[in-house]
């Protein structure tokens, strides 16, 4: 639709149009101004969970704790895996000094 065109048919309306036109305005600013104060109460509300879990509410200084906490998590997962790289090879040594502490034995038919 052309300005023109809705220039013309807002010129046009009845009294009742406009009114109604008024009522829809006026209730999706209602709605509006609702979501933006449940919007703010959220913010508010994580900001203080912020506070008290990490000690800001600052968005700059909580991508760093996230950075730094990611970081420390991936040390530790590759220690964890290191330590169990650790165990399997142990384990494995061990099973084959058992299996060849008892080859020779079978092998010569004696027992102990």
């Amino acid at each position: 639709m052309t300005k023109a065109k809705m220039e013309t048919e807002s010129a046009n309306q009845t009294i009742e149009q406009l009114q109604e036109r008024y009522r829809d305005l006026h209730t999706k600013k209602i709605q509006a101004d609702t979501n933006l104060d449940n919007a703010k109460a959220k913010l508010d509300e994580l900001k203080q969970e912020a506070l008290e879990k990490f000690g800001t509410d600052n968005v700059d200084e909580l991508r760093e704790k996230l950075r730094a906490m990611k970081a420390e998590n991936e040390e530790k997962r590759k220690k964890y895996q290191a330590e169990l790289d650790d165990i399997e090879a142990n384990l494995a040594n061990v099973e084959r000094k058992f299996s060849s502490a008892e080859s020779p034995q079978s092998d010569s038919g004696e027992e102990t």
